[in-house]
């Protein structure tokens, strides 16, 4: 018999909030992480706009050791997950005594990469890098040291998706408790915000070049658009069976309902309408929730013109004739690349569980394709009881993910 799959904690370290109560205020006033790294310019990029987000200083929390081994996304997923567990009601003796999994999106650690390169290059000896950096530079960097720190003993690896990768940990953790083989998963994403990982990006045309009003430069879905603003950070959810959640007391947060997924097939970084339809129509059919239920959609739209677009057809195709409110966070904290999927399932329970959908920010007039759909440009105060969140990437993959109260 297939398990029910709830979220029984959640933790954020976000350009908008470090914790959930300062991105709850956040969203609630529509308010925008984003501003400008003077580095950036330095260095050459074409745009300096990124999210604004200070590294957590953890010198009295986890041992020399364990930092070494920490880049920074991987510093960001600590705090999210220290609060997400404390939330849950997970403690240190339950982490020791239970089956704890660990899925973490993460598709890069540049910074590492990089930086133990140039050593190399400038000392010509491989021990001047150090001991602690081949734990920082590979992708599994997230779930290697936080299984570690935390004594995680289930499922254990890391889900490499492009920016769908959040999206996709928590829909492999959902299917994974759904089937029974665990009880209980960490899953979660996690980006660097450095300006090494994103210059290749920069190098593509992808990013806006509105350096002088940063707070307007994520614009999805409007007219005007003119590309991304990267941002970064980290985004923790507990994932575990309803009878585990009910047995033990657990706070329960959401359920989540339905997992879809597809490929686009075609080009590797221009997207198309059929893959994310796919994905849509998946989720649906298998959350059993008729599409007119669906009272929020958390739009994947990352600001880039032909990538909101063609999501805006999708959504309209899917859910012709109904008008679901849908809006994208990306307005206000930019593209959180690998950490998206996952942030995007918190914001949005929030929302939920507080009653109002956050403003499509910086939206004032759409195009042909984006104006059929329902887009909020202020807060609305609405009770609502399911959403659906979208997260697609580079390569042409897709998630969507359907959540729900419990009641």
């Amino acid at each position: 018999m297939e398990k029910r799959v709830v979220i029984t904690g959640m933790g954020i370290y976000s350009c908008i909030g470090k914790n959930l109560d300062e991105v709850r205020m956040s969203l609630y006033e529509g308010r925008s992480g984003i501003g400008l790294d003077p580095a950036r310019k330095a260095a050459g990029y074409r745009s300096a706009l990124t999210g604004i987000l200070a590294r957590p200083d953890l010198k009295k929390v986890l041992g020399r050791r364990e930092r070494m081994c920490l880049p920074e996304q991987g510093e960001y997923a600590y705090v999210a997950t220290c609060e997400a567990l404390r939330n849950a009601g997970i403690d240190e003796g339950f982490l020791k005594t239970r089956e704890v999994g660990i899925l973490y999106g993460n598709d890069s650690s540049v910074a590492p990469v990089i930086e133990g390169v140039d050593i190399i290059r400038s000392k010509k000896n491989t021990v001047m890098v150090g001991s602690g950096n081949i734990f920082q530079s590979m992708n599994s960097t997230v779930t290697m040291n936080l299984s570690v720190i935390f004594n995680l003993r289930g499922v254990n690896f890391t889900v490499s998706g492009a920016c769908a990768s959040g999206s996709h940990a928590i829909g492999l953790g959902y299917l994974l408790i759904k089937q029974g083989l665990q009880d209980c998963i960490v899953c979660g994403g996690a980006q660097e915000v450095d300006l090494y990982s994103v210059g290749s990006f920069d190098a593509l045309s992808a990013f806006s070049m509105r350096e002088d009003s940063p707070c307007e430069a994520s614009r999805p879905f409007d007219r005007n658009r003119d590309g991304l603003v990267p941002s970064g950070g980290a985004a923790t959810v507990v994932l575990e069976s309803y009878e585990s959640a009910k047995k033990r007391g657990a706070p329960i947060l959401a359920e989540i309902v339905a997992y879809g997924f597809s490929s686009n097939g075609e080009h590797i970084s221009v997207p198309n309408v059929t893959g994310p339809i796919q994905s849509l129509e998946m989720a649906l059919r298998l959350s059993g929730i008729q599409a007119a239920d669906i009272a929020y959609i958390n739009a994947h739209a990352t600001s880039t013109p032909l990538g909101d677009y063609n999501e805006a057809k999708a959504i309209y195709e899917v859910f012709k004739g109904l008008s679901p409110y849908v809006a994208s966070t990306k307005s206000m904290t930019g593209h959180e690349m690998w950490m998206a999927g996952a942030s995007e399932i918190i914001y949005s329970v929030l929302m939920m569980r507080n009653d109002f959908i956050a403003p499509n920010i910086n939206y004032e007039i759409g195009d042909e394709a984006t104006e059929l759909l329902n887009i909020p440009k202020k807060r609305i105060d609405a009770v609502f009881d399911v959403f659906l969140s979208n997260s697609f990437g580079f390569g042409g993959t897709n998630s969507s993910l359907i959540v729900k109260k419990v009641k």
